[in-house]
């Protein structure tokens, strides 16, 4: 059954998450919100406004891109022609005997609006317009569309490995913030559990989606916030073992490690590990216990990267950061000279209480 979204969007919830609070977490792991993120300082209070926000920033870049004429580009068309023109198709002009009928099939550059990038901005508002809580807002995307497509933009939205490959250059800089709004745009479009008139296109709900938005989302928190107080926030860094020999064939089987979100300042390290279960399990002589095998793996991280020569390094620390699903935990113990802190963010709580409490485990616990 293909999932649908009802008409009071800022009430859904996916598993008990508001979907609002997924918009929040996406809007953290964007890059919009990095290079943007004061214009948006608002809808943190009330996170249900951020399609309208979007919607809204996109129609106003989009008229203005158009005032200045839209960016074109060179896509690759081949055709039959009377002439020639880039390069010769020699095959397919042998297979059908073109020349006897004063044809070639050539394959040449032709400059157009109808890029991907257009095509993928037209395809936002479009997606945008059914989202939106403004039904002016709602109109607006969809006269913007109207006016892409009136001036040649049409064909299907392209996919995002298309989109990543785009370069953009000084001339079309501009660009940028349409890609990413566009971008952000179909990120916005969840499934909901409940029934309702809207059908969407909705992202992988499996686990692993989630959990990447909420590792993703955090980082994303973190860098925009935090970097202007001297921290340096980096995510997805792979760490390398400090091996002292090894055998031939070690480096096809020995796992690598990566760590989700790191913090430096100073002569503070903190390692945060993001997980989107529960932090506690039933144990084998109790009712609740810490999750063994994330311990370790944190304990590996720590331990690993010493380095006697970084004072730092020695005693670095390590954060398990879970959704409070069963009951709020901040717990922590310090082992070997590093301390592990095992923390749980309520989701289901306001906006700028979420972000008050992911700062506050960094910020906090350490200044």
């Amino acid at each position: 059954m293909q999932p649908v979204l009802s008409e009071d969007k800022a009430d859904l919830t996916i598993g008990k998450v508001p979907v609002k609070n997924l918009w929040l977490l996406m809007l953290y792991a964007s890059d919009l919100y990095r290079d943007e993120f004061k214009k948006f300082s608002s809808v943190e209070d009330a996170p249900d406004e951020i399609p309208d926000l979007v919607s809204q920033m996109l129609c106003q870049s989009v008229q203005q891109r158009l005032r200045r004429n839209l960016t074109s580009g060179y896509i690759t068309r081949e055709d039959r022609l009377k002439r020639l023109r880039g390069r010769i198709d020699l095959l397919e002009t042998a297979r059908h005997r073109l020349l006897q009928k004063g044809q070639i099939a050539c394959s040449f550059e032709e400059m157009t609006i109808n890029t991907p990038r257009n095509r993928y901005i037209k395809a936002a508002l479009e997606k945008l317009s059914t989202i939106v809580s403004s039904p002016m807002l709602a109109r607006s995307c969809r006269s913007s569309a109207k006016q892409l497509y009136q001036y040649g933009v049409i064909g299907p939205r392209p996919d995002d490995s298309l989109m990543s490959k785009e370069i953009y250059g000084r001339h079309d800089a501009a660009d940028k913030q349409l890609v990413a709004l566009a971008s952000f745009a179909f990120d916005l479009v969840l499934p909901s559990e409940q029934s309702g008139s809207h059908l969407i296109q909705a992202p992988n709900r499996d686990v692993t989606f989630v959990r990447k938005l909420f590792e993703k989302g955090v980082a994303g928190l973190y860098k925009a916030n935090l970097s202007g107080d001297g921290w340096i926030v980096s995510a997805g860094r792979k760490l390398n073992w400090e091996i002292e020999s090894e055998s031939e064939g070690i480096n096809s089987v020995l796992p690598s490690m990566r760590t989700d979100i790191e913090l430096r300042k100073e002569q503070k390290h903190i390692v945060i590990d993001t997980k989107f279960n529960s932090i506690l399990t039933r144990g084998w002589y109790r009712e609740n216990s810490l999750r063994s095998g994330y311990i370790y793996q944190m304990y590996t991280y720590l331990r690993s990267q010493e380095k006697p020569d970084v004072p730092y390094s020695l005693k670095s620390t390590g954060m398990l950061l879970h959704p409070c699903i069963d009951q709020p935990l901040n717990e922590q113990v310090t082992i070997q000279g590093h301390t592990i802190r095992f923390v749980t963010i309520d989701l289901t709580q306001t906006a700028l209480a979420i972000k008050n409490d992911l700062l506050k485990t960094i910020v906090g616990h350490n200044e």
